[in-house]
């Protein structure tokens, strides 16, 4: 049985990653759908910024977080001063952390899904004169509906996984910001190994169950 304060890591987890994938889903829907279907000046560039963080180290975007979001950065002093919402070592800096590292991951899922929607079918829709709008909801999305799906599983998933950027901008609090990988390390270091072993454990169910899932929905759109 899973202790309070392993219980606790678990939900804050999961609630953490659920509210993440909400935020960064409507953009990645906007973004990976440009980057699909769109070729303009700067697309390189901009799939460059959009994807960096995912080869960065995260301890690096947390880093740029802390910068950016501390009451001395540009973004963080603003958030203070006009609303006294203080980001750094809160609930918010997990979701920030993990909203960062995730956001590459969901939108590549995004763009492979798109891209994998037939054009002549969308310019068939804009020749009787739909607009890129109802062509994006009426035939797009809907065909391309199980790899959204499927990159918002593993976005989640990588939410729930991850460690060095939420570290960096949220810390390690018990009961307050540290999430399973947080938790497993604070065992680790304390020598509970009990605890480690069991959210370890637990940690690997649910990124092989994610990874199924995807994978399935994955092998289902290619059969469609």
């Amino acid at each position: 049985m899973l202790t309070t304060a392993e219980v606790d890591a678990l939900v804050l987890s999961i609630k953490a990653a659920s509210l993440s994938l909400i935020l960064i889903l409507p953009p990645g829907l906007f973004i990976g759908w440009l980057l699909a279907k769109f070729s303009f000046r700067g697309k390189s560039l901009l799939n460059t910024i959009v994807m960096l963080p995912m080869v960065l180290p995260p301890v690096v975007s947390g880093y740029f977080l802390l910068i950016l979001f501390s009451k001395r950065g540009p973004i963080g002093r603003l958030l203070w001063q006009l609303l006294g919402l203080e980001i750094v070592f809160s609930w918010l800096a997990v979701v920030l952390a993990i909203s960062v590292i995730s956001f590459p991951l969901l939108v590549r899922g995004i763009i492979t899904a798109m891209e994998g929607v037939n054009p002549q079918l969308e310019n068939a829709a804009r020749t009787l004169g739909a607009r890129r709008l109802k062509v994006f909801f009426t035939i797009t999305l809907p065909l391309s509906y199980r790899g959204i799906i499927g990159g918002a599983i593993l976005g989640f998933s990588r939410s729930l996984g991850e460690f060095g950027a939420t570290m960096m901008v949220a810390g390690n609090i018990p009961g307050k910001t540290q999430t399973l990988p947080l938790a497993i390390f604070n065992y680790i270091q304390i020598g509970q190994d009990a605890s480690a072993y069991r959210l370890v454990l637990l940690s690997t169910v649910i990124a092989f169950g994610t990874l199924w899932l995807s994978e399935r929905l994955y092998l289902k759109g290619l059969a469609c």
